[in-house]
């Protein structure tokens, strides 16, 4: 997920690299963190669009209220929670990639104003929540890799000192991405063996 938060809230860079850094490594077990963030990076991309005349701390209290509501649902609705996580991440992932390629901004650039981001959107979101339906683990790996890479991402130009990324972007993104897929799954095979 996430991500374009950082451009919204340039003011909390250590929050998103290290919220990215967890859910990068433990995203599978931490099932509630990398649901609450799904739906904070939610709240935080969405507001902005749906109230564009608010300021910092109104999103802020959205994105946390959405990641709260995540959070709830992991714990006390766990299926429903997973489709949701799912979507959310799907959705975001999809507009951010597919939106460069539309000639769109995606979500950080001021919203949604090409009919195919909202068509990226919704497939992503769509295939997201059935990958986590139907291969719960295996997807809660991928999608907490991807999301995890693309928040510590997203929060590094933020830190002074550090440079845009810019061409770098991909190239990073893949490297983290398969480093947290390589993590979590070297410790999900473990798991059974040692509980067996």
């Amino acid at each position: 997920m996430l991500l374009a938060i950082t451009h919204s809230l340039p003011h909390y860079p250590l929050i998103f690299l290290l919220l990215g850094l967890l859910i990068l490594l433990l995203g599978r077990q931490l099932f509630w963190l990398f649901v609450g963030a799904a739906g904070f990076v939610a709240g935080c991309a969405l507001a902005p669009i749906l109230f564009p005349h608010q300021g910092e701390p109104f999103i802020l209290v959205i994105g946390l209220v959405l990641g709260v509501v995540g959070i709830l649902l992991a714990i006390f609705l766990q299926k429903i929670a997973v489709a949701v996580a799912g979507f959310a991440v799907g959705a975001f992932l999809a507009v951010e990639l597919c939106a460069p390629l539309l000639g769109g901004a995606g979500l950080h650039g001021g919203g949604l104003r090409i009919p195919g981001e909202w068509l990226c959107l919704l497939i992503g979101g769509i295939l997201g929540a059935i990958a986590m339906l139907a291969f719960f683990n295996w997807a809660l790996i991928i999608l907490s890799s991807l999301d995890g890479a693309h928040l510590i991402i997203q929060g590094l130009p933020a830190i002074r000192g550090i440079p845009p990324l810019g061409h770098y972007y991909f190239i990073l993104f893949v490297i983290l991405a398969i480093m947290g897929v390589a993590v979590q799954a070297s410790t999900y095979r473990h798991r059974p063996a040692s509980s067996g």
